[in-house]
């Protein structure tokens, strides 16, 4: 494994679960006390357990999110809707994401100049408005569903890119195949993670192919109904009762996911 210390292979070795979780209505979602009980869980559980953060979005966010406490710190990071791979290390008093390149290089080569020519092909576009954050190897936008134009689709898939809509507000631009799922599994392919031991959680459209993928899965309560339909034949995945953070638990429990699971008394 590249970029992987021993003491890293080791830790990673030793997970019995991990969690690869969307972020905004899933790990973000449902109470204050329903957030508070998983995260506490998760680091009383450090050892035999490793998080991965699986979202829309960037680096930033994250560091910044985590740094303030507003969540745990995650050990690997897919995000940018699985266009960038890294891993969370400590630097300093802190902790930065450590680009993995090695898995990002097809990536890169696939997106080459996207970013100027989507927004060429896409300036004047009605309904869509750019997200106001720099991407590297995708384009994103907010879009109006009663001004929406859906030749944009059609002209961005004939450039050879992938649209993904979500939400009933965001429209992304990815490098063809790109995307949470497949990105997911070559972060895993590359950590030596069986799939056995991964339980994948999200709430809208551009989580659906973490639960393509064949792993376990948490469809949480709240989720999109686009999301419920279209994972309704997925057998390893399961729509939980409880919203956001409650039913990543939910779903750890029932699932027998973990010896000591979220909410059970050691």
């Amino acid at each position: 494994m590249t970029d992987m210390t021993p003491n890293a292979a080791e830790r990673v070795a030793a997970w019995h679960f991990v969690l690869a979780t969307d972020l905004d209505g899933t790990f973000l979602g449902g109470s204050a006390a329903d957030r508070r009980a998983l995260y506490d869980w998760i680091e009383a559980q450090r050892s035999s357990v490793g998080l991965i953060f699986v979202t829309g979005r960037d680096p930033e966010f994250i560091l910044k999110s985590c740094a303030e406490g507003v969540l745990p710190w995650p050990d690997f990071v897919v995000g940018d809707v699985g266009t960038t791979i890294g891993a969370v290390k400590p630097a300093g008093d802190t902790r930065k994401l450590h680009i993995l390149h090695d898995l990002e290089a097809e990536i890169a080569a696939l997106w080459a100049d996207g970013t100027q020519t989507v927004q060429r092909v896409l300036k004047d576009a009605p309904g869509l408005t750019p997200q106001p954050t720099e991407f590297r190897y995708r384009m994103s936008y907010h879009y109006d569903p009663a001004t929406f134009d859906p030749e944009a689709i059609r002209t961005i898939e004939a450039l050879g890119y992938d649209v993904l809509m979500s939400d009933n507000m965001y429209f992304d631009v990815l490098p063809k195949g790109v995307s949470k799922g497949p990105s997911l599994l070559r972060l895993m392919d590359h950590l030596g993670i069986a799939k056995q031991r991964v339980l994948v959680a999200g709430d809208t459209l551009n989580d659906l192919s973490m639960f393509e993928t064949g792993l376990k899965g948490a469809v949480v309560g709240g989720a999109e109904a686009p999301l419920l339909e279209r994972t309704e034949q997925i057998p390893t995945a399961r729509h939980c009762t409880a919203i956001g953070a409650a039913g990543i638990s939910e779903a750890i429990r029932t699932m027998n996911l973990h010896p000591t699971p979220p909410g059970a008394t050691e």
